[in-house]
């Protein structure tokens, strides 16, 4: 099996560290790029303000790590909209992600809004796929995204665009967490991205994709099924144990990213198991069915 072509490879994105801190990606939209840049966060965490221009007021999405400098670069761009902050919506639990909702819905004084209870916190709302949210003179449409956890969301603006989390990744591949994740449901949310038409997918972490979108959904869906292939052709090789697996199958990735390959590793494996394609055993030992 060939591996599938990564169709961002031609699109000139800027290179790894070369995103800017504050960036205007439409007339909706400012992203701030949080100093968190780490081998799992590549650049940072993209914190989006989101609101009608004129409105005087935005929502963050995804406000990332409670750090003051961030919290200084977000003030600012929400200063240069001439808005106030209305809400804070997250996509996921992630501490990347999420550690900054409650304290920064404290600081502004607005509610906090996620898929889980523990991340919108004892006065904020809970959400559910295929809300409609009127805010900041927009709409944000909430779509269900489980997969890289159980509680991911993403939301589709008026534009076209969708706010994708760690769904989809500005570079590389998103990791589907073990136990939390779920390949099947992470498919199953590739497609229904795929199916809303997306115009833009603003990730949380790397550039915007823009060119093409459904062509970067395409390749994470032949990407998983190319994974699938690697380790059965790696059992039939004699791996019988996940890290060996990895080191067979990533060979080829930096061993600093490879525990995150062990968790995606192994929720595939789960998924095999339930498919009948492989018996898992003791101490992470598997087989071909």
């Amino acid at each position: 099996m060939t591996a599938p072509s990564d169709p961002r490879a031609g699109w000139g994105l800027p290179g790894l560290g070369a995103l800017p801190r504050t960036a205007d990606l439409e007339p909706l939209v400012t992203r701030v790029l949080a100093p968190n840049p780490s081998p799992m966060t590549l650049d940072g965490t993209n914190t989006y303000v989101v609101g009608a221009p004129g409105s005087g007021q935005a929502v963050l999405v995804d406000p990332g790590p409670d750090d003051a400098a961030h919290l200084a670069a977000v003030e600012a761009a929400l200063e240069a909209r001439g808005a106030r902050c209305v809400a804070v919506l997250v996509t996921h639990h992630h501490g990347d992600h999420a550690e900054a909702a409650l304290p920064w819905g404290g600081r502004f004084g607005v509610p906090v809004a996620a898929g889980s209870g523990a991340v919108a916190g004892p006065g904020g709302r809970v959400l559910e796929p295929g809300e409609r949210l009127a805010l900041a003179g927009t709409a944000f449409g909430v779509v269900a995204t489980p997969g890289h956890t159980a509680d991911h969301l993403a939301f589709r603006l008026e534009s076209g665009a969708v706010l994708v989390g760690d769904h989809v990744l500005g570079r590389g591949t998103s990791v589907v967490t073990h136990p939390e994740g779920d390949v099947v449901a992470y498919l199953e949310s590739l497609r229904r991205v795929h199916d809303l038409g997306p115009g833009a997918l603003y990730c949380g972490h790397g550039p915007e994709l823009t060119e093409d979108p459904g062509a970067v959904l395409d390749f994470y869906l032949a990407h998983r099924a190319y994974r699938e292939q690697q380790l059965l052709d790696a059992l039939g090789t004699g791996a019988a144990t996940v890290d060996e697996l990895v080191a067979t199958v990533y060979a080829e990735v930096p061993r600093e990213v490879w525990p995150a390959a062990a968790q995606s590793t192994r929720a595939t494996l789960d998924k095999l198991a339930a498919e009948g394609r492989v018996v898992l055993g003791n101490a992470e030992e598997v087989r071909p069915a």
